[in-house]
């Protein structure tokens, strides 16, 4: 049995697992995330020496930001500055003397999902990570479409509110998250965002007004850009991962709001097939070690 290390690397912790080749977790640790280049290398370096027990035959990371996993450079911006730019794959493979894979962290949830989850049975889908920002994948044959800027899957970005008097735009992520809810029921009850917890505003939306109406613009909003990605690119399937996802209602609420925007467009009869992952919080280490061994097929 061949044993692999993966690291997802976050904003604020790095979490390391040993993995056997079948995707099984063997040993966990976490650390909190370092605050430079130099001080993550030697981290990292820590970690895979103290698994050298399992004689590991490679490092598979998650990481944030557009990851050329080719090169094994990682474009755009994220919490963490110091990554974008460095050879980190090159750096670190001098560094532990094995091969190293990289890939973007919600790439890694949705491989995850098509190699053990809610995609395992179809070729073509398309995954939504709906927590403090809306994140996501498009997958084609069972791999990654990244796109010619590596943004392909960037859901986010989509516009989803259009003032068209003072041509005041909001992206989907601007009002479609998670954090956006907090937010927006905060203005209305005029107290400071920090005051509030976001699962009980979702817990009891049905009991308050304030929290009726915020809720039901995320369910809304949700459903809004789920049909369009049915329509823009018809997946078999489309999978909401992120913290919303372990919702028991979640399905529900989208689906109703789906019913409402098809009873509005008679002309569109393809509906689409909405589901939650399977993995949460291991999706991302067990996505980096399917992306690995795709990356040497």
């Amino acid at each position: 049995m061949n044993y692999y290390l993966g690291i997802d690397v976050g904003g604020t912790s790095m979490k390391c697992a040993v993995l056997s080749q079948e995707g099984e977790f063997i040993d966990t640790q976490s650390i909190k995330t370092p605050k430079t280049l130099e001080k993550m290398y030697e981290e990292i370096k820590l970690c895979f020496d103290s698994f050298q027990q399992y004689e590991l035959k490679g490092l598979a990371l998650s990481m944030p930001g557009a990851v050329d996993s080719e090169q094994g450079i990682i474009g755009g911006s994220s919490a963490l500055d110091y990554i974008h730019g460095p050879h980190i794959k090159k750096d670190l493979e001098t560094l532990l003397g094995v091969r190293v894979e990289l890939e973007n962290d919600a790439n890694c949830a949705a491989l995850a999902e098509v190699w053990k989850g809610s995609a395992s049975d179809v070729e073509d889908c398309c995954f939504i990570v709906s927590g403090t920002g809306i994140g996501g994948a498009v997958v084609k044959n069972r791999h990654i479409h990244k796109g010619k800027h590596l943004h392909g899957g960037e859901f986010g970005y989509m516009i989803a509110e259009f003032d068209f008097e003072t041509k005041a735009m909001k992206t989907w992520s601007d009002i479609g998250s998670t954090v956006a809810v907090v937010r927006s029921v905060a203005k209305e009850l005029n107290v400071d965002p920090s005051t509030l917890n976001g699962k009980d505003i979702f817990d009891h939306y049905h009991e308050n007004e304030v929290y009726e109406k915020a809720v039901d613009k995320f369910y809304y909003t949700l459903a809004n850009g789920i049909y369009n990605l049915q329509y823009a690119y018809d997946p078999q399937k489309i999978i909401i991962g992120g913290a919303i996802s372990v919702r028991d209602d979640l399905l529900d609420e989208v689906n109703q709001r789906l019913e409402v925007i098809f009873d509005c467009f008679q002309h569109a009869k393809i509906k689409p097939v909405v589901c939650t992952c399977q993995y949460h919080n291991e999706a991302n280490l067990l996505g980096a070690l399917y992306h690995f061994f795709t990356m040497n097929s």
